[in-house]
């Protein structure tokens, strides 16, 4: 055995394993079988699977490692290693560069050998090194032409609206094509909930202690709960590299699957994730749409209660009040936070009694809402919505035609759509606003109030009432010490009502 030249393999097989010609397998038993009749020893084999050798970004971990042994003449622990062997070249480099880095490796010293499936090749051989440059360049080439075939096929497939590859999402049936009835109802209850205010987490303990899982079998989170209703399908929409397709006329093509939602419905669940990015709710109080929570809150009213009491100045303090808890209470705290961070730090309030106030102020309205106007009026803003949707249908028209520059287009687009986008979240709203109105008011004080019923409203719930009631509230000072917070007095809350 010592007189063997000491070698290394090279193995790869691509991501589609089930269709590639050489498993890892049978490429490290051809590696093998070479060696031998070459009179070669394998001492050490390096594998880099599901890792492509054309892409750009990708590093192989075993390939590097084994340009560094290649180089030094041997294994960590001394064992001399003097060429490499494998079953093809393509399976060991597709880009250029990479094939100058192995024959560097290779010739770094004299005697080194290399073989692939035609037999040995004398790497110092500049005829040689160029072939092998010029099959990479070939190589590199093959693999563009392919993705930009697949690309294609892609995007035939989803021009022609035929089913998305790959597993079942949620929401349907193993077909593909039908809903599943348990999730897909579940699916379009939370676009209407998330549009309406409520949390992705509520969403998601709410599914999670109803045991539903993804479509792959793993636990919903609320990055994937988020990811799921960005996605057009529920719609029956395609979209492609982030863009909806849409076909000449320049409406959205539909797939050949049932939608779990209509695609306003599915506008104005993205148009809030969109509206979300980067906004923060100012000092002052808000003054258009309504605030989402981001998270499931343990607190009816943190974000909602302002400090009221008056600065040096004699204006109120006006920062918002978060809980504190104390060890020696059995009550949260809504407590003024201190002056590095906004606040006075002088003014805080029992939580408990101030949330039942509050709550019980919500459910009155709600009865005196009942009773003296059962129905929400019509939505003033369909018109304006419909101009601005007629209005980029055209702008996509002339584009189509040449007509208009891209710089104008992509200008008018992005300001149309994010028109269209912000009246479609006001009629949404306006929906559930109304939908809220038609509602039982005495079965919403009974799930307001529950803690056992299934269909009881979550505390993300609640907070939607009171935000569609309320501007903010103002919690005006009682008096001087800590005996101040446990100290409830109705009459120094300003309920500031929208």
């Amino acid at each position: 055995m010592d007189d063997l030249v000491p070698v290394v393999s090279y193995e790869r097989a691509s991501a589609d394993k089930a269709k590639d010609e050489h498993t890892v397998a049978d490429q490290r038993q051809y590696n093998h079988a070479t060696a031998d009749r070459l009179g070669w020893r394998i001492v050490r084999s390096f594998t880099d699977n599901d890792k492509s050798a054309a892409r750009d970004g990708v590093v192989r971990d075993h390939f590097e490692e084994m340009l560094k042994v290649i180089r030094a003449g041997k294994l960590p622990d001394g064992t001399e290693v003097r060429g490499c062997v494998v079953v093809a070249e393509d399976r060991l480099v597709r880009r250029a560069g990479d094939y100058e880095r192995f024959v560097d490796a290779i010739t770094a010293e004299d005697g080194r050998v290399f073989a692939d499936a035609r037999g040995p090749k004398d790497l110092y051989s500049e005829d040689v090194e160029s072939m092998g440059l010029m099959g990479a360049v070939i190589s590199r080439m093959e693999v563009k032409k392919m993705r930009r075939r697949v690309t294609r096929w892609h995007r035939k497939r989803a021009e022609s609206a035929e089913l998305p590859n790959g597993y079942r999402a949620f929401g349907w049936n193993e077909d593909r094509r039908t809903l599943h009835p348990a999730e897909s109802e579940a699916a379009r209850n939370a676009v209407r909930q998330v549009v309406a205010g409520r949390s992705l987490n509520s969403i998601v303990v709410e599914w999670q202690e109803r045991g539903f899982v993804t479509a792959r079998g793993n636990a919903w989170t609320p990055q994937t709960l988020k990811q799921y209703l960005q996605n057009p399908r529920l719609c029956g929409w395609r979209r492609i590299k982030g863009e909806i397709l849409v076909g000449n006329d320049g409406v959205p093509v539909v797939g050949q699957w049932e939608p779990i939602v209509t695609p306003e419905e599915w506008e104005a669940v993205r148009a809030v994730f969109d509206a979300r990015r980067g906004k923060r709710v100012g000092k002052e109080g808000v003054l258009g749409d309504l605030p989402q929570d981001f998270r499931e809150h343990t607190y009816l009213l943190t974000g909602v209660l302002r400090c009221g009491r008056p600065r040096e100045d004699g204006e109120p303090c006006m920062a918002k009040l978060r809980v504190s808890q104390h060890p020696d209470l059995s009550y949260h705290v809504y407590a003024c936070r201190s002056k590095s961070y906004g606040g006075c730090g002088r003014l805080a309030r029992r939580g408990d009694k101030v949330d039942m106030y509050v709550a019980e102020a919500v459910l009155a309205k709600l009865e005196e809402r009942s009773l003296t106007a059962p129905e929400v009026g019509p939505w003033t803003g369909e018109s304006e919505l419909r101009e601005a949707e007629i209005d980029l249908r055209e702008l996509r028209e002339r584009w189509h035609k040449k007509k208009i520059s891209n710089r104008l287009f992509f200008e008018k687009a992005e300001r149309l759509e994010s028109e269209i986008s912000r009246l479609t979240v006001e009629r949404e709203r306006h929906a559930a606003t109304a939908q809220r109105a038609r509602a039982d008011v005495t079965d919403i004080r009974r799930r307001w109030q529950s803690t056992t019923d299934p269909d009881r409203l979550d505390m993300s719930q609640k907070r939607g009432y009171v935000r569609e009631a309320f501007r903010a509230i103002l919690v005006h000072p009682v008096g001087q010490g800590n005996g101040s917070r446990e100290t409830f007095d109705p009459d120094k809350l300003e309920l500031l009502w929208r």
